[in-house]
């Protein structure tokens, strides 16, 4: 299946939380949208890889996405070395994105920045003809995405584009209340982690109200350009300024 957007994430729930909402409403939209999962969290402190699939599934549901993988590369020690780069090029060229959404590039957990650097260069080199890489049996054929956005994280980064997620709020914390092992529950025994404490929960959905402040939509989701937004006119930016 060609998709029109594929968005990474090193762990499952890392693109539900910081992009969520723009998923579910481009599905909305009519457009294929997948998620590929680097690691299934072997090092989470709670719960298991077991129950994070089950978890990551239901979220997919939860935002309608087309696909969802787990490449099972291991959490907090995946490199950006040829094994690894080789891993992405091939799912990039077997979903041909025309869109890819990657991790933060810098942020509190190392393996957020590691991600983004790994999934940026990996589609820089899916590109390259002279890079041979297989699927099933067959040769697969080179593919870039034509557009490259960082979602943004725990850490607050400048976003470059925000997107409009009024009216997918409900869908987007229906994805996140799927990962009932990692976020708030006032009943679990597990160890508490930042991400589980009710303030984590709440900084998310109050930084989707100052995204959408900064541009006067209350609800949005920012993003990282790689290269600087361009219009073919100034009114195509008519209203939204």
């Amino acid at each position: 299946m060609k998709l029109d957007i594929l968005a990474f994430g090193a762990h499952p729930d890392d693109v539900e939380l910081s992009a969520g909402g723009t998923l579910a409403k481009h599905v909305d939209l009519g457009y294929k949208v997948g998620i590929i999962d680097l690691t299934p969290s072997q090092l989470s402190t709670r719960g298991t890889i077991e129950n994070r699939a089950l978890e990551a599934e239901e979220a997919r549901k939860a935002l309608g996405v087309h696909v969802r993988e787990n490449l099972m590369m291991h959490d907090g020690f995946f490199e950006v070395d040829r094994p690894h780069l080789m891993q992405v090029v091939q799912v990039i060229r077997k979903y041909q994105p025309e869109i890819i959404i990657a991790n933060a590039p810098d942020d509190r957990h190392p393996d957020h920045g590691k991600a983004a650097k790994l999934v940026k260069e990996a589609n820089f080199l899916s590109g390259l003809v002279k890079i041979e890489s297989e699927l099933d049996g067959a040769k697969q054929s080179a593919w870039r995405s034509k557009t490259f956005f960082h979602y943004i994280q725990f850490k607050h980064l400048e976003p470059d584009v925000i997107v409009d997620i009024r009216g997918y709020k409900e869908q987007k914390l229906a994805s996140l209340l799927a990962y009932k092992s990692q976020f708030y529950d006032p009943n679990s025994k597990e160890p508490e982690t930042l991400i589980s404490s009710k303030g984590f929960f709440e900084m998310i959905q109050s930084r989707n109200a100052v995204f959408g402040g900064m541009s006067a939509i209350f609800e949005g989701e920012g993003f990282i350009s790689q290269l600087k937004p361009a219009v073919d006119n100034l009114f195509d930016l008519k209203g939204k300024l």
